[in-house]
């Protein structure tokens, strides 16, 4: 036996209806659709921008990117940073040859001749460039060639020049006839000598050490002529605590 069919009453929606079925059986609602509106006439248009594409990692510059050489570009490239060093040291090994030659010399003090100025091994620069434009003072401490036996070097101090009269009283200096000031000395390393006069002739001069008692120089080899002077002390750099200009 069959049942009519009977419409649903007119209160209820079947859109309502099916909506709640589609919710209760957990199926998501269909996605609205998109209205575009037409671009009003004459609006201008957005420019259109290269972009590079959004997939993937944005293209290095073109200075970073890896380049190819080939082993005889590499080869070609060693070869020259060498000889561009080897132009730098040979550069450096002449300035300091004329440097050596002409300008500044690095010496050692052997002996205790020079004390208490000057100690056994200090370290010296001795400014050769210095008696090339200019003479040799009195006062100034001078390296020299020893007269007797040129190979050899001493450092001693200027005590008179040509022209001067040299004499020594029971180890007191006089030059032309007035005493040195020789406050450098201690009393200790004076000597009781006597010597001269003697006027010293011209191009020589009249050298001695400080250690009085203690010093081969001109009282016991004679004068020293201005081409055996090699140069003023100018600097004791070692020992560092001692060091000093002259």
């Amino acid at each position: 036996m069959t049942r009519p069919f009977h419409p649903p009453a007119s209160s209820e929606c079947p859109e309502h209806v099916e909506e709640q079925g589609l919710e209760g059986r957990g199926i998501e609602e269909p996605a609205p659709h998109l209205a575009f509106e037409p671009e009003p006439v004459g609006a201008p248009r957005a420019a259109l921008v290269d972009q590079p594409p959004s997939w993937g990692a944005p293209a290095p510059p073109a200075s970073e990117v890896p380049r190819l050489t080939s082993p005889g570009i590499r080869l070609a490239q060693v070869r020259e940073e060498l000889v561009a060093w080897i132009k730098t040291l040979l550069s450096a090994a002449v300035y300091a040859v004329l440097i050596v030659t002409f300008g500044f010399q690095v010496a050692r003090v052997e002996g205790q001749s020079m004390a208490p100025t000057l100690e056994d091994q200090d370290r010296l620069i001795v400014n050769k460039l210095v008696y090339r434009i200019g003479e040799p003072r009195r006062g100034d401490i001078v390296m020299l060639y020893y007269p007797l036996n040129p190979e050899k070097s001493f450092v001693k101090r200027v005590i008179a020049e040509e022209g001067d009269t040299v004499r020594i009283v029971d180890g007191r200096v006089y030059v032309n006839d007035i005493p040195l000031k020789d406050d450098y000395v201690p009393s200790e390393f004076r000597s009781h000598d006597d010597w001269g006069p003697q006027v010293i002739p011209e191009g020589y001069y009249f050298v001695m050490g400080d250690h009085r008692n203690n010093s081969s120089d001109s009282r016991h080899w004679g004068m020293v002529p201005k081409k055996y002077i090699i140069g003023k002390v100018q600097l004791r750099w070692w020992p560092v605590p001692t060091a000093r200009v002259f």
